[in-house]
């Protein structure tokens, strides 16, 4: 891989997240960049999940104390220092010679977590060894379970902190916008953690039957893998890709220590809603002891205020890392979420909230419609 020199220092006018993915562009080349910002069919829900929280509106309250003011979190036994995790993210060796090792280095140097993807450009190993700080790791269900099981030991021994069991991509959906650039992972990058993995035969289909239905979906995890999976380790399991609050409820029943309400980011089925608009039935509906986390659209600190706001404990970052990555490494990383961190911060400062406990009574008017609408 031929990576275009990243900057060694900040540009004045990187200012906030969207800047970052401005300058991305000219640092990720297509199709590369296509198959990082794509959504998936129309691209409907990629930009819901954005315009969405801008429907919502933050009713601030004055001359509140701030003399123990923090924006700490507890998760799993672990005080973080803000409600900001970055996400998994596949394939990060399509733009940085260090991938997620340089991510996860610019990250814990302003104290926020990380979640190694199964899909990654590094081994989980080498990930866990850039920080003495624990960090997560996002799961694949394998095709087997011995393969399964394998990537669950290996976090376990290189000393990873949670499990985060991805569910709502049994099969890919259509990326038109990555079909239409051409893109293929070129041989250089591989899926570190998958390498020496057995491919298992292609189910035999009648005639008549759909591939997708019959074949890829016959194969498809089910709720027993979370029960076999809670039954092979302590590690706390969160499951991510949830939407509906009833799915919601039955993962806490056979022992998901935790909710991820995401859509994938756009990318997995289009025409579902935001994830900022099914945040507080979800809450609701496991009650205010499971740790519920979000993901898709973060941008501003706003958004991670609302997002509690409406529910939730933290918030996952997805895209914007590879912007950061992409344009100035490790310190491209650091510095965004540095703005990030900032920005929750006057947001919590101007609406009168000193803690996240405050941000979870905060008042939000009803939404307006979507833009456009």
């Amino acid at each position: 891989m031929n990576y275009p020199p990243i900057l060694d220092r900040i540009p004045p006018d990187i200012l906030c997240l969207d800047d970052y993915e401005r300058y991305a562009l000219e640092f990720i080349a297509e199709p590369y960049l296509s198959y990082f910002q794509a959504g998936v069919a129309d691209e409907q829900t990629l930009q819901l999940n954005r315009h969405q929280f801008d429907a919502h509106r933050i009713l601030p309250r004055v001359l509140v104390d701030f003399d123990a003011a923090n924006s700490g979190v507890d998760l799993f036994g672990r005080r973080h220092q803000s409600p900001i995790l970055l996400g998994p993210v596949a394939h990060q060796g399509l733009i940085h010679p260090d991938a997620e090792c340089a991510t996860r280095f610019g990250a814990d140097a302003v104290g926020v977590t990380t979640c190694a993807s199964t899909l990654s450009s590094k081994t989980l190993e080498d990930i866990a060894a850039v920080s003495a700080e624990k960090c997560w790791f996002q799961l694949y269900f394998q095709s087997r379970r011995e393969d399964t099981l394998a990537l669950v030991r290996r976090a376990e021994q290189a000393g990873f902190e949670a499990l985060l069991v991805t569910v709502d991509t049994p099969v890919n959906g259509l990326r038109n916008r990555i079909q239409r650039s051409g893109f293929a992972l070129p041989a250089e990058v591989k899926e570190a953690n998958l390498l020496g993995q057995v491919t298992p035969e292609s189910r035999v289909l009648s005639a008549g039957q759909s591939v997708v239905l019959n074949g890829y979906m016959a194969d498809a995890p089910s709720w027993k893998e979370i029960i076999w999976l809670r039954e092979q380790t302590d590690l706390p399991i969160l499951i991510k890709g949830i939407l509906h609050p009833e799915d919601a409820a039955k993962a806490v029943a056979v022992g998901a220590d935790g909710i991820v309400v995401s859509n994938h980011g756009g990318r997995s089925l289009d025409g579902v809603p935001a994830t900022i608009d099914v945040i507080t039935a979800v809450r609701q509906r496991v009650g205010d002891c499971v740790p519920v986390l979000l993901d898709g659209g973060i941008r501003r600190g706003t958004d991670i205020f609302k997002a509690i706001a409406l529910g939730a404990d933290a918030v996952l970052l997805g895209r914007p890392q590879v912007y950061a990555l992409a344009v100035a490494g490790a310190l491209g990383v650091a510095h965004m979420l540095k703005l990030l961190q900032e920005e929750l911060h006057i947001a919590m400062a101007l609406a009168g909230c000193p803690d996240l406990a405050a941000v979870r009574r905060a008042t939000l008017p009803p939404a307006r419609l979507p833009l456009g609408v």
